[in-house]
Order: C-alpha cells, then structure tokens, then sequence
C-alpha cells in the first residue's frame, strides 16, 4: 500500500507524545513493507519577528495556499492510496483537506487532541479540565485568552475551526477520525462529530523495553514539572511519606519551586531532570510503581505504555482517558484528582502489599502484550485504512 503521512511537528525545543507517536507509526508502516511518503512541516521554520509574519501565520493557521499547492503536487507525484494526518496546525492547515478532495484520496486523521474542538487544544483553562466550547459557542475562548493568553492568537484558531465548521471541512473531508481513547472520542462526538465517522486505536510502542524486576525501593513520576501535571499535589503528598523515596525525572516550570518545597519540607524527593530513554525504561521497570498525578484530560501518555510495557503498576488520577486505561486492581490504583491525602493514602496501600504488587506487575505486562504492541497495532491501523479506503471508492463511484 502507498500511504502518504502529513505531520507539523511542534519546536524541537519542546517535544511532544504527537511527534513520538508519528514517528513511531511511520516506523511501523515502512517496517510492513509499505511504500511511505511524507508531508512535514516543522514549528522551528515558524518566523514571528514581524507583526507581518504574525499576521501572515494567523492567516495561514484556516487556509495556507502554500500546503494546498505542495501536498497536491506531491499526490499527484505519488499517487497514493490514502492521506494520514497527525497534525495539520499551524502551518499544514485544513487546505489540505482540500488538496485531498481535489486529486480524489481518501482521508484519516488522528485526534492527538482536542485542537478541533477546542482553540487551545487541551480543554484546559487555568489548570483545570474546562469544556465551555465543546459543542457550543467558541466566545469562552476568545473572553479568557485560551490559547497563549493572547487575543490576537486565540481569533487565529477560533477563526480556523469557525470558518471550517461553517464550510462543514470536518465532516466532508475526512473520512474516518482515530482517537486514541473512547474518552476522547467522546469529547469529540460532544463536540458535534459523527460517531460512525471515529475509530478508537490506542499509542503503541514500537520497540519493547525490557522487562524490570521491580526490586528498587522508590516510585517514580516521568514527565513535565507543570501545574496541570499535577505535580504539586504530589510533592504535597510526599510530606506523609519520608520512608518511600520518589524519583522524578523530567523537567518544567515548577521545577524551582518544587525542588525548595522538596528541600524545606525535607522530603524523600529526587530530582533527576530529562533522562533518556532508556534510563527511563529502567528507572520505571525497577520501581514499585509510577504515579501520574494528573489534573488535566490526558490524552495517552506514552509513559503509561512504557510502564505497562516494564511490568509496573501505575497510581493515576482518575480523570478522563486515565480512568479507563488504568484498570483498577488489574494494573494499577486510582485516586481522587488533586487529592494529596487520597493519593499519599493509594501509594501506601499498593506499596505495602507486596503479593497484590506482583499480582498488578503481571496485569500490568498483560494488558500491554494484549492491546499495545506494534503488532496488535499494526492490525488495527491497517483495518482502518482498508475499511476508510474501501468505503471512500464506494461513494466516489455511485
């Protein structure tokens, strides 16, 4: 099958679960002897040092000419049997859709998340969970300055999803949406999409980490030190914890201040920054558990596979798609969100058995070799490629 990708990666400076996922699935299609193209965009080209170039990228943001011209000169060059996008924002824009519908190629996208619903792309506001635009009026966003905190940027977005509602873009030009839990599909059909029209196929990992023992006495949090993370309510939690070491590796905004509060309150905390990863693999493989303490509607943290991928039981919030991709006793404990005595409370109660710990390692391991290889991936993606195609020569021909 030859299979064009379209991807606009976000600033090298900030890397992204999209941008990993991408690659991994481009990785997954070349390795099955598939005939891969690819449409890339890149946010470290962006140039903003002119209110004209900032006008000129808001513009492009609902229609760039320049993504219509190039992705039809290359279908027309590659002449593939279907376009896969990841992300169309803020260079690719929906005019690709477009050059899709002109040159006759069926169309999947995937819902990383929630861009088209919501002008800020997380359903986030002041670090809580915020739906005010899904399936409504976008005018919360434009009061509150979702996106950036700048007015000028969030009319940007809200005048791309506006004029691509009103055009009916999403509906018409897109075959078939992925997303990557039932939660977040949820959100979407909410938001005013087909139900028929969405496909549920979870992130995978491409290439196995190696199973941990366990042995280590700590936990562990992987990911970026910001408010929405959750992190705060889990150094919070910390302060009734001095006889369980937690490891925190990553980086972020709440880096300086959650080291002083770490170091005032003379907690069993330490901070080891961006790992790589595989000192990632292995830190997680040998813990007792990783806690994602999040307050915000994850998408699908590739942490969480990669845990599951090293035998290790997760503690999640139980908030949006981590409600159901931690099972309760199988993989791993909930608690409340924002919640530090629930939490401090969870991570006592799994720490402390050490047979239900083995029992959740197992489960854990378990649910990943069922639903998260490559290749339980692999079978799932193609599925949906043949149905989307299958489906699109059905209703081009009559």
């Amino acid at each position: 099958m030859k299979i064009l990708l379209c991807h606009n990666f976000l600033r090298s400076s900030a890397p992204s679960g999209e941008d990993a996922a991408y690659r991994n699935e481009r990785s997954l299609l070349e390795s099955n002897g598939h005939k891969v193209y690819v449409f890339e965009r890149f946010n470290d080209q962006i140039d903003e040092s002119t209110l004209m170039k900032r006008l000129r990228l808001g513009l492009d943001t609902a229609w760039s000419q320049e993504s219509y011209r190039d992705l039809s000169n290359l279908i027309r060059k590659t002449q593939p049997d279907i376009v896969h996008f990841h992300n169309t924002f803020p260079m690719i824009s929906p005019s690709a859709y477009f050059a899709c519908r002109d040159n006759k190629v069926p169309v999947v996208q995937t819902l990383h998340n929630y861009r088209l619903i919501c002008p800020n792309g997380l359903l986030l506001r002041n670090n809580r969970p915020c739906e005010d635009c899904v399936g409504t009026s976008l005018i919360p966003a434009l009061q509150h300055r979702c996106y950036r905190k700048s007015l000028p940027a969030t009319s940007a977005i809200t005048w791309m999803l506006l004029r691509h509602r009103w055009q009916d873009t999403y509906r018409l030009l897109v075959n078939r949406y992925i997303a990557l839990t039932e939660f977040s599909a949820g959100r979407y059909i909410k938001g005013g999409f087909q139900k028929e029209q969405i496909d549920v196929k979870p992130n995978f990992l491409m290439h196995d980490p190696k199973r941990g023992q366990g042995k280590g006495n700590y936990v562990v949090y992987v990911g970026r030190l910001a408010e929405e993370k959750g992190v705060r309510t889990l150094l919070t939690s910390w302060q009734s914890m001095s006889d369980l070491p937690l490891k925190i590796l990553g980086d972020g905004p709440l880096r300086n201040s959650m080291e002083e509060l770490a170091k005032k309150n003379n907690l069993a905390v330490e901070f080891l920054g961006y790992c790589t990863q595989e000192m990632i693999h292995k830190v997680v493989g040998e813990s007792q558990c990783l806690i994602i303490p999040s307050e915000w509607y994850e998408g699908f943290p590739m942490v969480l596979l990669e845990a599951y991928a090293c035998g290790t039981p997760v503690v999640s919030s139980r908030i949006g798609s981590l409600d159901s991709i931690v099972k309760e006793g199988e993989s791993g404990v909930k608690f409340e969100p924002g919640n530090p005595i629930d939490l401090a409370k969870k991570v006592k109660q799994l720490t402390a058995d050490k047979h239900r710990l083995s029992r959740m390692r197992d489960g854990a391991y378990s649910l990943y070799q069922r639903y998260y290889t490559a290749e339980h991936n692999y079978s799932k993606l193609i599925d949906i490629y043949h149905r989307t195609i299958e489906t699109f020569h059905n209703t081009t021909s009559t």
